[in-house]
């Protein structure tokens, strides 16, 4: 059988990752896909440079719109990035016939609803695994190995770069900022790394996989988004204590009123194996009905463990390039006309633990005065962790650090309760919020 016809639009660290492994690996990829897949044409700015990657054999040029207007090519992979040409690109790939494979998580959370539309009445095929998670294939496990499941909920290390920070964090006892120029230095973290610190980047991924899980719109946009930046070293030490790790997770939960789609830093017990996940790795927790908790762990990032993802999506539309569109997987797992339209829930309405950090005055009565103001709101308490005085500021200190952990309640509940607690004389500074999961 002829092979099928790729053009690759962008010869960057994936690009010249995906070039290498299908051809290194071009024998085994037959043999599963049942035909050769071939980049025959590549479009990037720099032609000199991508000529050097792909051969003299591939076609290079530096208008992407000649790729797409081939008609020989059948699928267009799209390693651009951003929401801007990107998007034209894909829309156009798409009206054009062709079948697009793509690993720009921004450009689905933001469009993917108008994409998917697209390519469903054309009849084409976009398949976005290197999308979330680099090589793990967490997308694939939602859309197909965990179909029989109700899933109940996600949480999700998908960012490398904070997890990395958070780790270093964590067994160096340095704050954000020092770390954070480590990880700039050791290529871990961009120049301009404000996606990553802040949340953005993991909120387009657990759009995305909210999207699939619960069989809704990809809703990027109503999702709570909070990074890391505000985060001390303190904090990491006095969760440790608690028998606690912190990460940067992405969750994810259906519950009878919709569903939340949230971003943040969290408490995680140690023993939980995601807490256990350092350094620039990845982890996704999803439990479902049936199959109870399962986790996926693995490379986030990287030339190779991406090209793994982008590939195994040339696998699919290779075995399914002449089947009926109607019988292909869904996009987003569902039927398109099966879509639900429950609420994403706002930040408020959220249900979860607290990890509590205040810095008080060391006299008698501020440990009674904050767990009345706890109690008037209906908010137990899990646990309290009180320093000394001259273990916190040194001999002869007058303040310290109270550390409390709460059971479940409203978000609302808990703002109302901060702000109470805020305003006491005996409370020194600002009251640090952290919420926990126990993932159970």
């Amino acid at each position: 059988m002829k092979s099928i016809q790729v053009g690759l639009l962008g010869v960057g660290t994936v690009g010249s990752g995906v070039f290498s492994v299908l051809q290194r690996n071009q024998s085994e990829i037959v043999r599963r896909a049942g035909r050769g897949i071939e980049i025959a044409m590549v479009a990037d700015l720099d032609t000199a440079r991508a000529q050097a990657v792909v051969g003299p054999a591939v076609k290079v040029v530096s208008d992407a719109r000649a790729v797409i207007a081939n008609p020989d090519i059948d699928i267009v992979i799209e390693l651009i990035g951003g929401y801007g040409i990107a998007k034209q690109l894909v829309l156009e790939a798409i009206e054009a016939g062709k079948h697009v494979v793509t690993a720009n998580k921004a450009l689905l959370a933001v469009h993917g609803s108008e994409i998917f539309a697209a390519a469903s009445r054309k009849g084409v095929m976009v398949a976005f695994e290197a999308a979330v998670a680099g090589g793990i294939p967490i997308i694939k496990s939602l859309r197909e190995g965990l179909s029989a499941n109700r899933i109940q909920w996600i949480a999700g290390i998908i960012n490398g770069t904070t997890n990395f920070i958070l780790s270093e964090m964590r067994d160096k006892g340095l704050d954000f900022d020092v770390v954070l120029k480590q990880a700039q230095a050791l290529g871990y973290a961009e120049a301009d790394p404000t996606f990553d610190i802040e949340g953005v980047d993991a909120a387009h991924k657990a759009a995305l996989m909210s999207a699939m899980a619960f069989g809704v719109p990809v809703q990027f946009d109503k999702a709570y988004v909070e990074g890391i930046t505000q985060l001390g070293a303190q904090d990491i030490k006095y969760a440790e204590q608690l028998g606690y790790r912190i990460k940067l997770l992405g969750i994810t939960k259906k519950t009878e009123k919709g569903i939340e789609l949230r971003v943040h830093p969290t408490l995680v017990p140690n023993k939980r194996l995601i807490a256990n996940v350092e350094g620039a790795m990845n982890a996704v927790m999803v439990h479902g009905d049936a199959v109870g908790t399962t986790l996926y762990y693995g490379k986030g990032a990287g030339s190779e463990p991406t090209a793994s993802a982008v590939i195994a999506d040339l696998i699919d539309i290779a075995r399914l390039h002449n089947a009926d569109p109607a019988q292909r997987v869904p996009h987003l797992a569902f039927q398109p006309d099966a879509m639900s339209n429950a609420p994403v829930l706002s930040m408020g309405e959220v249900v979860t633990s607290y990890y509590l950090r205040l810095k008080v005055a060391d006299e008698a009565g501020v440990l009674a005065n904050v767990t009345s103001i706890l109690a008037k709101a209906g908010i137990s308490i899990d646990a309290v962790l009180q320093r000394e005085a001259d273990e916190v500021g040194g001999e002869g200190a007058t303040q310290t650090d109270l550390i409390i952990l709460t059971h479940d309640c409203v978000e609302a509940k808990m703002n109302e309760a901060l702000s109470q607690m805020q305003v006491l004389k005996t409370v020194l500074g600002t009251i640090v919020r952290i919420r926990k999961e126990e993932l159970a």
